[in-house]
């Protein structure tokens, strides 16, 4: 068995919440049929150029909104697991201590409790690879947060998992080149917009909210009634709890992660 998560970062910085994380993960068997399906429709809509939230315009709306269907419809019948983790802005230190090291600390939580890959269960073994957008840092600091990854499985909490990570299986990516990365930087983006209140941005010298705002506005209701069909009380601000629904932390289609530090 094996796993492939997709994982991008957002804006650190935010009028009301921060540190934005989120990625996807999908199962190599089906992989191929999925981004197949999605490169298939970006070619019907003659999306040629990399699809990001800072591409959202009125012109784009109708055409990402198809991607964005075709995209939850993989995560509603389980074979895509989104995940996004965020802080609040109260809930982060004014001075960090480890401020040289505090996005990939933060980043590590997120891959390590976000899909609930201790989950995994340890009756086969499990491979899961990690695609990250660039990271932007030193080599030496990435090489050190990619060693603390591979070293996962040998924590304790995992150590009952069938989780396997081979340190070849941890590359960085360039996400024009991978449609279900673009995917989630839609996501990602949205709910960044939505969090901080951006919809309701009324720019300087202006009287009522600008087309490329109420662009991104619609998109990312569109995103969250999408989710709203999959947890009927969703609450954007907190960690998505499982509703009553039978299924485990590694199962759960659609999750949101408020980060709050111990």
């Amino acid at each position: 068995m094996e796993y492939i998560i997709f994982c991008d970062e957002s804006v650190q910085k935010g009028d009301k919440f921060c540190d934005f994380f989120g990625g996807c993960m999908v199962s190599s068997k089906d992989i191929n049929d999925i981004n197949n399906a999605i490169n298939n429709k970006r070619q019907e809509l003659n999306l040629t150029s990399e699809m990001k939230w800072v591409k959202v315009t009125d012109n784009y709306l109708d055409k990402y909104k198809s991607i964005i269907d075709l995209f939850f419809e993989y995560i509603k019948l389980g074979k895509i697991k989104m995940r996004v983790m965020f802080r609040k802005k109260e809930d982060c230190p004014s001075a960090p201590q480890d401020a040289d090291y505090r996005y990939f600390k933060l980043y590590y939580q997120f891959l390590k409790h976000a899909f609930g890959l201790r989950y995994i269960p340890n009756n086969e073994d499990t491979y899961v690879r990690f695609y990250l957008d660039k990271l932007p840092d030193k080599k030496i600091k990435v090489d050190e947060f990619k060693s603390f990854i591979v070293d996962l499985p040998k924590r304790t909490e995992f150590r009952e998992s069938g989780l396997r990570i081979r340190k070849s299986d941890i590359t960085e990516i360039i996400s024009h080149q991978h449609v279900l990365l673009q995917c989630v930087d839609i996501v990602l983006g949205a709910m960044y917009f939505r969090l901080n209140d951006m919809h309701l941005v009324i720019q300087p010298g202006q009287q009522t909210r600008g087309k490329r705002t109420i662009a991104k506005d619609e998109l990312s209701m569109h995103i969250l009634n999408h989710i709203k069909d999959i947890h009927k009380n969703f609450e954007i601000s907190k960690s998505t709890p499982n509703y009553g629904k039978n299924m485990s932390h590694l199962e759960s289609p659609y999750e949101h992660w408020r980060f709050i530090s111990k």
